[in-house]
């Protein structure tokens, strides 16, 4: 019996092949657990068709997280705090603090996607912003005393 795999199967192949397999395994085990569906025209069609949506979305997805890294690469976030005598910051500029200054901005970025930064000292900092599908951003942060 043909069978298209709907999920990866150990052993057998992976989630869209095609594979000829016994019909009591592909009535038994395949077919009940939702591993695979029985390989007619009108399955393989509503596959392809399926995984060209996701496709299609994938690729608008990544071009809006493209979008993003390419107006923070271009922003300069700056930022005051205060100082203590010693011309150390009291305290730390923290992710918590970036990223509400960031949604002040417009941009939706939320604070565990910014990398740990601990800034302690006025200046000139680069900063990394995880976007989602393997994509970074850094980000330039000014800060200045109070």
């Amino acid at each position: 019996m043909k069978v298209l795999l709907i999920k990866d199967v150990k052993g057998l192949g992976k989630a869209g092949e095609i594979k000829n397999v016994k019909d009591g395994y592909a009535r038994n085990f395949l077919l009940p657990r939702g591993l695979a569906k029985v390989a007619t025209d009108a399955v393989i069609k509503e596959w392809e068709k399926e995984e060209a949506k996701k496709k299609a979305e994938l690729e608008a997805e990544l071009r809006a997280i493209n979008e993003v890294k390419e107006k923070l690469e271009n922003t300069t976030l700056k930022l005051k705090h205060k100082l203590g005598a010693s011309g150390q910051l009291i305290g730390a500029v923290t992710n918590k603090e970036i990223g509400e200054k960031l949604k002040e901005l417009g941009f939706d970025i939320e604070k565990k996607q910014i990398e740990h930064t601990s800034i302690k000292a006025p200046g000139s900092y680069e900063v990394d912003i995880k976007l989602g599908h393997g994509i970074h951003a850094k980000l330039n942060v000014e800060v200045e005393g109070e």
